[in-house]
């Protein structure tokens, strides 16, 4: 089911996710719902549980048909994902669909290897690197509450009106 987006200065999107704990139909459904909502809008590469109204620690990514991504490791839904090595830093610009007006400039890792569970419990890594990296780690972040607005170094240098609204539905 293709959801209604959670925008900015909504307070939910501030707080922290919950681990899952139970691994069923639930947990099955918001990841469809995730999926669909992302694809709804176009360009769309990721979107995590507190944009649809839902704190739990799920994201959606998937960089497929991104041309700056060589090779995506394709759709994956990430519960209780968790950063274990990052390397290399550059600065890159970032926009969100909870704040569709705005990009900004963020810095992150390169490249990171991220371990999380799928929706049945069992736990995978990621080893990924440059767009690919940096859409995780934006899902990622979501899932503890920070925002892009959070990650810049100066709201009047690195923020800046969104061209075209990729915000909107196809």
């Amino acid at each position: 089911m293709i959801r209604d987006v959670v925008v900015y200065p909504d307070r939910r999107l501030k707080q922290a996710c919950m681990p899952v704990r139970s691994f069923g139909p639930a947990l099955a459904r918001l990841a469809g719902d995730l999926e669909e909502t992302a694809r709804s809008f176009p360009r769309t590469t990721g979107i995590a549980a507190p944009q649809v109204g839902e704190r739990w620690q799920v994201c959606f990514i998937d960089c497929t048909d991104n041309p700056k991504v060589p090779e995506p490791h394709g759709p994956t839904v990430m519960v209780n994902p968790v950063l274990l090595r990052r390397a290399g830093d550059e600065i890159g610009r970032e926009g969100c669909l909870s704040l569709p007006e705005i990009t900004a400039n963020v810095e992150r890792p390169v490249e990171i290897i991220v371990r999380y569970q799928d929706i049945h419990g069992l736990s995978h890594e990621m080893a990924t690197d440059g767009f690919e990296a940096r859409v995780v780690l934006h899902e990622m972040d979501h899932l503890d509450g920070i925002l892009i607005l959070d990650r810049v170094k100066s709201l009047a240098l690195d923020v800046f009106p969104r061209k075209q609204r990729s915000g909107k539905r196809k």
